[in-house]
Protein backbone atom coordinates (compact mmCIF):
# COMPACT_ATOMS: atom_id res chain seq x y z
CA UNK A 1 0.00 0.00 0.00
CA UNK A 2 1.00 3.45 -0.98
CA UNK A 3 1.79 6.27 1.28
CA UNK A 4 -0.66 8.31 -0.22
CA UNK A 5 -3.76 5.08 0.36
CA UNK A 6 -2.05 5.16 3.79
CA UNK A 7 -3.11 8.67 4.27
CA UNK A 8 -6.42 8.41 2.72
CA UNK A 9 -7.35 6.15 5.13
CA UNK A 10 -5.85 7.51 8.55
CA UNK A 11 -8.14 10.57 6.74
CA UNK A 12 -11.02 8.71 6.40
CA UNK A 13 -11.10 7.07 10.10
CA UNK A 14 -10.61 10.26 11.23
CA UNK A 15 -13.07 11.81 9.62
CA UNK A 16 -15.58 8.64 11.23
CA UNK A 17 -14.41 9.05 14.56
CA UNK A 18 -14.82 12.97 14.36
CA UNK A 19 -18.61 12.30 13.35
CA UNK A 20 -19.10 9.55 15.85
CA UNK A 21 -18.21 12.43 18.81
CA UNK A 22 -20.08 14.70 17.40
CA UNK A 23 -23.11 12.70 17.05
CA UNK A 24 -22.96 11.49 20.95
CA UNK A 25 -22.36 15.30 21.61
CA UNK A 26 -25.70 16.49 19.81
CA UNK A 27 -27.64 13.64 21.49
CA UNK A 28 -26.34 14.44 24.87
CA UNK A 29 -27.30 18.22 24.47
CA UNK A 30 -30.53 17.17 22.87
CA UNK A 31 -31.07 15.00 26.31
CA UNK A 32 -30.30 18.31 28.06
CA UNK A 33 -32.08 20.65 26.38
CA UNK A 34 -35.55 18.60 26.97
CA UNK A 35 -34.55 18.49 30.72
CA UNK A 36 -33.76 22.20 30.69
CA UNK A 37 -37.29 22.94 28.78
CA UNK A 38 -39.31 20.50 31.21
CA UNK A 39 -37.54 22.12 34.00
CA UNK A 40 -40.10 24.88 35.37
CA UNK A 41 -42.63 21.75 36.20
CA UNK A 42 -40.18 20.12 38.80
CA UNK A 43 -38.50 20.70 41.09
CA UNK A 44 -36.01 18.64 40.39
CA UNK A 45 -33.45 18.10 37.45
CA UNK A 46 -31.13 14.97 36.57
CA UNK A 47 -28.01 15.77 34.90
CA UNK A 48 -27.51 14.19 31.83
CA UNK A 49 -23.91 13.29 31.93
CA UNK A 50 -24.39 11.56 35.66
CA UNK A 51 -25.73 8.71 34.78
CA UNK A 52 -23.24 5.62 34.92
CA UNK A 53 -20.47 7.45 36.23
CA UNK A 54 -17.52 5.71 36.54
CA UNK A 55 -18.12 2.22 36.01
CA UNK A 56 -14.49 0.38 36.85
CA UNK A 57 -15.70 0.12 40.45
CA UNK A 58 -12.40 -1.09 42.92
CA UNK A 59 -15.07 -3.35 44.72
CA UNK A 60 -17.65 -5.46 42.99
CA UNK A 61 -20.63 -4.24 43.40
CA UNK A 62 -23.64 -6.65 43.66
CA UNK A 63 -27.45 -7.12 43.80
CA UNK A 64 -29.72 -4.62 42.90
CA UNK A 65 -29.09 -0.54 43.00
CA UNK A 66 -29.57 0.78 46.37
CA UNK A 67 -30.16 4.47 45.79
CA UNK A 68 -29.85 6.63 48.41
CA UNK A 69 -30.69 10.70 48.35
CA UNK A 70 -28.51 12.98 50.19
CA UNK A 71 -28.67 16.98 49.54
CA UNK A 72 -25.36 18.97 49.24
CA UNK A 73 -25.56 22.37 49.67
CA UNK A 74 -22.16 24.69 48.62
CA UNK A 75 -20.79 25.60 52.15
CA UNK A 76 -21.65 21.33 53.26
CA UNK A 77 -20.49 19.85 50.31
CA UNK A 78 -17.58 18.19 52.29
CA UNK A 79 -20.44 16.81 54.84
CA UNK A 80 -22.34 14.98 51.90
CA UNK A 81 -18.87 13.84 50.03
CA UNK A 82 -17.79 12.32 53.66
CA UNK A 83 -21.18 10.28 54.50
CA UNK A 84 -21.05 8.94 50.81
CA UNK A 85 -18.11 8.20 51.34
CA UNK A 86 -18.91 6.62 54.71
CA UNK A 87 -21.61 4.49 53.08
CA UNK A 88 -19.68 3.15 50.06
CA UNK A 89 -16.69 1.88 51.75
CA UNK A 90 -18.97 -0.06 54.42
CA UNK A 91 -20.77 -2.01 51.89
CA UNK A 92 -20.12 -4.33 49.09
CA UNK A 93 -24.05 -3.37 48.01
CA UNK A 94 -24.50 -1.70 44.61
CA UNK A 95 -25.20 2.14 46.22
CA UNK A 96 -26.53 5.17 43.68
CA UNK A 97 -26.12 8.49 45.57
CA UNK A 98 -28.71 10.79 44.20
CA UNK A 99 -27.65 14.11 45.10
CA UNK A 100 -29.62 17.40 45.28
CA UNK A 101 -27.63 20.52 44.81
CA UNK A 102 -28.46 23.47 43.79
CA UNK A 103 -26.78 24.97 40.58
CA UNK A 104 -24.40 26.56 41.93
CA UNK A 105 -22.74 24.13 43.15
CA UNK A 106 -22.55 21.24 40.02
CA UNK A 107 -19.17 22.18 39.13
CA UNK A 108 -17.46 21.93 42.38
CA UNK A 109 -19.31 18.91 43.21
CA UNK A 110 -18.46 17.19 40.03
CA UNK A 111 -14.77 18.09 40.69
CA UNK A 112 -14.64 16.62 44.12
CA UNK A 113 -16.50 13.44 43.10
CA UNK A 114 -14.21 12.75 40.16
CA UNK A 115 -11.23 11.94 42.62
CA UNK A 116 -13.91 8.75 44.08
CA UNK A 117 -15.40 6.46 42.52
CA UNK A 118 -18.46 6.58 43.61
CA UNK A 119 -21.41 5.87 41.62
CA UNK A 120 -23.76 8.92 41.60
CA UNK A 121 -26.51 11.17 39.67
CA UNK A 122 -26.63 14.99 40.27
CA UNK A 123 -30.02 16.32 40.54
CA UNK A 124 -30.59 20.16 40.66
CA UNK A 125 -33.17 21.43 42.68
CA UNK A 126 -35.19 24.64 41.75
CA UNK A 127 -36.28 26.38 44.71
CA UNK A 128 -39.15 28.36 43.09
CA UNK A 129 -41.10 25.22 44.14
CA UNK A 130 -40.97 26.82 47.66
CA UNK A 131 -42.70 29.75 46.78
CA UNK A 132 -45.83 30.38 48.82
CA UNK A 133 -44.91 27.50 51.31
CA UNK A 134 -42.39 29.11 54.14
CA UNK A 135 -42.44 32.05 55.80
CA UNK A 136 -39.35 34.39 55.53
CA UNK A 137 -38.63 33.93 58.88
CA UNK A 138 -34.89 36.42 59.35
CA UNK A 139 -34.53 34.11 62.86
CA UNK A 140 -34.75 30.65 61.19
CA UNK A 141 -32.75 31.61 57.71
CA UNK A 142 -30.42 28.66 57.87
CA UNK A 143 -33.36 26.18 58.75
CA UNK A 144 -35.18 27.94 55.86
CA UNK A 145 -32.43 26.80 53.16
CA UNK A 146 -34.17 25.30 50.13
CA UNK A 147 -32.26 21.98 50.42
CA UNK A 148 -33.82 21.20 53.46
CA UNK A 149 -36.96 20.58 52.12
CA UNK A 150 -35.77 18.55 49.05
CA UNK A 151 -36.74 15.24 51.46
CA UNK A 152 -40.59 16.09 50.51
CA UNK A 153 -40.01 15.45 47.10
CA UNK A 154 -38.37 12.35 46.14
CA UNK A 155 -40.75 10.64 43.95
CA UNK A 156 -40.01 14.15 41.66
CA UNK A 157 -36.12 13.06 41.64
CA UNK A 158 -36.40 9.27 41.42
CA UNK A 159 -40.17 8.57 39.48
CA UNK A 160 -39.31 5.04 38.62
CA UNK A 161 -38.19 4.12 41.83
CA UNK A 162 -39.77 2.44 44.48
CA UNK A 163 -37.86 2.28 47.59
CA UNK A 164 -34.85 4.48 48.63
CA UNK A 165 -33.43 5.67 51.53
CA UNK A 166 -33.13 9.78 52.52
CA UNK A 167 -30.03 10.64 54.43
CA UNK A 168 -29.16 14.16 56.16
CA UNK A 169 -25.46 15.31 55.21
CA UNK A 170 -24.41 15.35 58.96
CA UNK A 171 -24.24 11.57 59.64
CA UNK A 172 -21.42 8.67 58.83
CA UNK A 173 -22.70 5.23 58.25
CA UNK A 174 -20.59 2.62 59.50
CA UNK A 175 -22.52 -0.18 59.26
CA UNK A 176 -23.56 -1.94 55.67
CA UNK A 177 -26.04 0.03 54.52
CA UNK A 178 -27.90 -2.75 52.63
CA UNK A 179 -29.07 -3.49 56.16
CA UNK A 180 -31.23 -0.39 56.02
CA UNK A 181 -32.42 -0.45 52.84
CA UNK A 182 -33.62 -3.84 53.55
CA UNK A 183 -35.74 -2.36 56.58
CA UNK A 184 -39.54 -3.81 56.18
CA UNK A 185 -41.95 -1.18 55.77
CA UNK A 186 -45.56 -2.08 56.86
CA UNK A 187 -48.05 -2.45 53.73
CA UNK A 188 -50.23 0.75 53.35
CA UNK A 189 -47.19 2.78 55.16
CA UNK A 190 -45.02 5.17 53.02
CA UNK A 191 -42.06 5.66 55.17
CA UNK A 192 -39.99 4.43 58.24
CA UNK A 193 -38.20 6.19 60.86
CA UNK A 194 -36.64 5.86 64.38
CA UNK A 195 -38.96 7.71 66.82
CA UNK A 196 -37.13 9.90 69.50
CA UNK A 197 -38.72 7.79 72.48
CA UNK A 198 -37.61 4.32 71.59
CA UNK A 199 -34.10 5.28 70.11
CA UNK A 200 -31.12 4.40 71.61
CA UNK A 201 -30.49 8.17 71.56
CA UNK A 202 -33.61 9.08 73.24
CA UNK A 203 -32.00 9.81 76.57
CA UNK A 204 -30.51 12.71 75.05
CA UNK A 205 -32.18 16.42 76.04
CA UNK A 206 -32.02 18.91 73.85
CA UNK A 207 -30.93 21.81 75.23
CA UNK A 208 -33.39 25.12 74.32
CA UNK A 209 -35.31 23.03 71.96
CA UNK A 210 -37.89 22.18 74.27
CA UNK A 211 -39.41 19.04 74.51
CA UNK A 212 -38.35 17.95 71.27
CA UNK A 213 -39.44 13.89 71.91
CA UNK A 214 -42.80 14.70 71.62
CA UNK A 215 -45.72 16.13 68.94
CA UNK A 216 -46.23 19.52 71.51
CA UNK A 217 -42.02 20.39 71.00
CA UNK A 218 -42.90 20.83 67.45
CA UNK A 219 -46.11 22.13 66.98
CA UNK A 220 -48.68 24.41 68.38
CA UNK A 221 -51.49 22.73 69.96
CA UNK A 222 -53.04 26.10 70.56
CA UNK A 223 -53.70 26.83 67.21
CA UNK A 224 -57.13 25.71 66.00
CA UNK A 225 -56.02 23.95 62.39
CA UNK A 226 -53.85 21.40 65.24
CA UNK A 227 -56.10 20.95 67.82
CA UNK A 228 -58.94 19.60 64.99
CA UNK A 229 -56.20 17.36 63.78
CA UNK A 230 -57.18 15.55 66.75
CA UNK A 231 -53.60 14.34 67.46
CA UNK A 232 -52.08 13.59 70.80
CA UNK A 233 -49.68 16.16 72.32
CA UNK A 234 -47.38 13.50 73.95
CA UNK A 235 -46.91 11.46 70.90
CA UNK A 236 -43.41 9.90 70.32
CA UNK A 237 -42.20 12.06 67.66
CA UNK A 238 -39.37 10.84 65.07
CA UNK A 239 -36.35 12.48 63.28
CA UNK A 240 -36.89 12.63 59.17
CA UNK A 241 -33.30 12.96 59.05
CA UNK A 242 -32.87 8.93 58.55
CA UNK A 243 -35.82 7.07 56.42
CA UNK A 244 -36.55 4.51 54.56
CA UNK A 245 -39.51 5.33 51.78
CA UNK A 246 -42.07 3.46 49.74
CA UNK A 247 -42.33 5.86 46.70
CA UNK A 248 -44.89 3.82 45.61
CA UNK A 249 -47.21 4.53 48.27
CA UNK A 250 -46.06 7.72 48.82
CA UNK A 251 -47.35 8.70 45.34
CA UNK A 252 -50.49 6.45 46.32
CA UNK A 253 -51.11 8.95 49.14
CA UNK A 254 -50.02 11.71 47.72
CA UNK A 255 -47.71 12.56 50.91
CA UNK A 256 -45.98 15.82 48.59
CA UNK A 257 -49.03 17.50 48.00
CA UNK A 258 -50.03 16.69 52.00
CA UNK A 259 -46.66 18.16 52.80
CA UNK A 260 -46.56 21.20 50.57
CA UNK A 261 -50.49 21.87 52.14
CA UNK A 262 -49.16 22.28 55.70
CA UNK A 263 -46.27 24.21 54.85
CA UNK A 264 -48.68 26.59 53.10
CA UNK A 265 -51.11 26.92 56.20
CA UNK A 266 -47.59 26.91 58.57
CA UNK A 267 -46.79 29.97 56.21
CA UNK A 268 -49.76 31.47 57.05
CA UNK A 269 -51.21 30.67 59.94
CA UNK A 270 -47.74 29.75 62.49
CA UNK A 271 -48.71 26.70 63.06
CA UNK A 272 -45.61 25.42 64.43
CA UNK A 273 -44.14 25.69 67.54
CA UNK A 274 -42.24 27.87 69.17
CA UNK A 275 -39.32 26.38 71.04
CA UNK A 276 -38.65 24.51 67.62
CA UNK A 277 -35.26 25.01 67.10
CA UNK A 278 -33.93 23.95 63.84
CA UNK A 279 -36.11 21.11 62.52
CA UNK A 280 -38.38 23.26 60.50
CA UNK A 281 -39.02 20.14 58.00
CA UNK A 282 -40.29 17.60 61.03
CA UNK A 283 -43.43 19.45 61.94
CA UNK A 284 -45.47 18.73 58.59
CA UNK A 285 -43.58 15.18 58.38
CA UNK A 286 -45.13 14.52 61.87
CA UNK A 287 -48.64 15.75 60.82
CA UNK A 288 -48.87 13.46 57.79
CA UNK A 289 -47.49 10.23 58.90
CA UNK A 290 -49.08 10.61 62.71
CA UNK A 291 -49.54 6.84 64.02
CA UNK A 292 -49.09 5.98 60.26
CA UNK A 293 -45.15 5.06 59.79
CA UNK A 294 -43.10 2.00 60.39
CA UNK A 295 -39.77 1.89 62.43
CA UNK A 296 -36.39 1.06 61.71
CA UNK A 297 -33.87 0.09 63.75
CA UNK A 298 -32.82 3.07 66.61
CA UNK A 299 -29.21 1.66 65.86
CA UNK A 300 -29.24 2.79 62.39
CA UNK A 301 -30.12 6.18 63.87
CA UNK A 302 -27.90 7.58 66.82
CA UNK A 303 -28.44 11.03 66.94
CA UNK A 304 -27.83 14.11 69.34
CA UNK A 305 -24.27 14.03 68.36
CA UNK A 306 -24.21 17.75 67.65
CA UNK A 307 -25.77 18.84 70.83
CA UNK A 308 -24.12 20.13 73.75
CA UNK A 309 -22.66 17.55 76.09
CA UNK A 310 -22.98 14.48 73.47
CA UNK A 311 -19.08 13.44 74.62
CA UNK A 312 -20.87 13.00 78.01
CA UNK A 313 -23.90 10.92 77.26
CA UNK A 314 -22.75 8.23 75.02
CA UNK A 315 -19.50 6.11 75.49
CA UNK A 316 -16.86 5.20 72.83
CA UNK A 317 -17.74 1.74 72.99
CA UNK A 318 -21.37 2.41 72.07
CA UNK A 319 -20.48 5.39 69.41
CA UNK A 320 -18.68 2.68 67.87
CA UNK A 321 -21.74 0.00 67.91
CA UNK A 322 -23.66 2.20 66.20
CA UNK A 323 -24.64 1.78 62.61
CA UNK A 324 -25.57 5.38 61.76
CA UNK A 325 -24.25 8.56 63.69
CA UNK A 326 -25.91 11.52 63.37
CA UNK A 327 -24.47 15.24 64.53
CA UNK A 328 -27.76 16.97 64.23
CA UNK A 329 -27.88 19.64 66.50
CA UNK A 330 -25.55 23.18 66.28
CA UNK A 331 -22.55 21.68 66.57
CA UNK A 332 -21.27 19.40 63.40
CA UNK A 333 -17.93 17.14 62.97
CA UNK A 334 -16.11 19.51 60.53
CA UNK A 335 -16.36 22.21 63.18
CA UNK A 336 -13.84 22.83 65.99
CA UNK A 337 -16.45 22.40 69.07
CA UNK A 338 -17.81 18.79 67.94
CA UNK A 339 -18.11 15.58 69.38
CA UNK A 340 -16.63 12.38 68.13
CA UNK A 341 -15.20 13.90 65.25
CA UNK A 342 -12.30 11.91 64.54
CA UNK A 343 -14.79 9.08 63.35
CA UNK A 344 -16.05 12.03 60.87
CA UNK A 345 -12.65 12.79 59.75
CA UNK A 346 -11.80 8.89 59.07
CA UNK A 347 -14.09 9.24 56.21
CA UNK A 348 -13.37 12.89 55.07
CA UNK A 349 -12.21 13.04 51.36
CA UNK A 350 -10.08 16.64 51.13
CA UNK A 351 -11.52 19.06 48.42
CA UNK A 352 -9.46 18.90 45.53
CA UNK A 353 -10.58 23.14 45.16
CA UNK A 354 -9.58 23.88 48.62
CA UNK A 355 -12.52 25.76 49.30
CA UNK A 356 -13.72 23.76 51.86
CA UNK A 357 -12.02 22.24 55.32
CA UNK A 358 -12.55 20.90 58.63
CA UNK A 359 -11.86 23.32 61.27
CA UNK A 360 -9.51 21.51 63.99
CA UNK A 361 -8.32 22.86 67.30
CA UNK A 362 -4.62 22.76 67.40
CA UNK A 363 -2.86 19.77 69.06
CA UNK A 364 -1.65 21.30 71.95
CA UNK A 365 -5.49 22.34 72.75
CA UNK A 366 -6.89 18.77 72.64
Amino acid sequence: MTVRRVNVVILVLLVIAFLIILHRNLLNLNDFLKQENSAHTVPGMVLPFEMDFLSDHKVIRTGDEIPVVITAPEERLGAAVTAMNSIYRNSKANVVFNIVTLNESVVHLRTWLSKTDMKHKIIIFDPKILTGKISNDPQKVEALKPLNFARFFLPVFLPDTEKVIYLDDDVVVQGDIRELFDTSVKLGHAAAFSEDCDSASSKGIVRGAGNQNSYIGFLDFKKEAIKKLGMRANTCSFNPGVFVANLTEWKQQNITSQLEFWMERNAKEDLYSKTLADSITTPPMLIVFYKHHSDIDPMWHVRHLGVTGAGNRYSPQFVKAAKLLHWNGHYKPWGRASSFSDIWDKWYIPDPTGKFHPIRRPAEEK
